[in-house]
């Protein structure tokens, strides 16, 4: 290991343990502190649980930013991945199933350098990551699946992503359907625009032709059917400011497992 990476690392563990040591004998409202003199207060810091969302986000992006989601073998794939239920499918939508999706679009705008639409096709003839990972909900079930997809990262790359960006969101067909991730989610190489599953097309009710996929995150947070995304250094703006619908209903905006 180099010094450099010694000197970090070093760093960072005595960040989280100054976190914990002031959690248990001043109060979360001390660790709060720190995590806001380091960047990483969440967007849902305010209200009851948000010094407990901040710590949480605060201490896993210290220790985990690298971090990979684990991932399993092909036998442990799950015979029967729940499909949770949607939204009945919009005129839209079904004008665009019945052509297979070859008119959809994933649109990518906000702090860029080129703004851009992509089309599945596109998009499938990119440098592409296969990884068989776990679909956690919040509710408890779960299931293992293999996903196939690009790397949002390759994608932030060829519209050029501003160094000053903070976050992407993205956003479903579905009416008010929308989160947001950190850049240390959205250029990790796991999180992924996914168009396969299970060696087919994403089906449907998986969320195809397009979905996000965070194996890093719960279940709520891998949104369905996106067809835009914006990056962005700022989440005001964006329904109660709390950086996606599910805080807005009362989730928290980070859900790192």
């Amino acid at each position: 290991m180099s010094d450099s990476l010694s000197r970090k690392l070093s760093r960072r563990k005595l960040i989280v343990r100054g976190l914990a040591a002031t959690a248990g004998v001043a109060g979360l409202g001390v660790a709060a502190h720190i995590a806001q003199k380091y960047g990483l207060v969440p967007p849902d810091h305010g209200g009851i649980y948000g010094l407990g969302e901040t710590l949480t986000y605060a201490s896993q992006r210290l220790l985990t930013r690298h971090s990979m989601a684990r991932e399993f073998s092909k036998s442990q794939i799950s015979k029967r991945p729940l499909a949770n239920e949607i939204e009945p499918p919009g005129d839209e939508f079904k004008r665009l199933q019945a052509g297979r999706f070859a008119d959809w679009r994933l649109y990518v705008d906000g702090m860029v350098a080129h703004p851009t639409s992509f089309s599945v096709d596109q998009l499938q003839s990119f440098p592409s990551r296969t990884q068989i990972t776990m679909l956690q909900c919040e509710e408890g079930w779960s299931y293992i699946a293999e996903w196939n997809g690009v790397p949002l990262s390759h994608v932030l790359d060829l519209v050029g992503a501003l160094p000053q960006a903070r976050y992407v969101f993205y956003f479903s067909i579905e009416p008010d359907t929308w989160e947001s991730i950190d850049m240390a989610d959205a250029l990790h190489p796991q999180t992924l625009l996914t168009y396969g599953m299970n060696g087919d097309e994403l089906p449907v009710g998986h969320g195809g032709p397009l979905r996000l996929r965070v194996p890093r995150q719960v279940g709520y947070k891998n949104v369905k059917f996106i067809n835009h995304i914006t990056v962005t250094d700022n989440l005001k703006g964006y329904g109660k400011g709390l950086g996606s619908a599910s805080a807005d209903a009362g989730y928290a905006w980070y859900a790192g497992i």
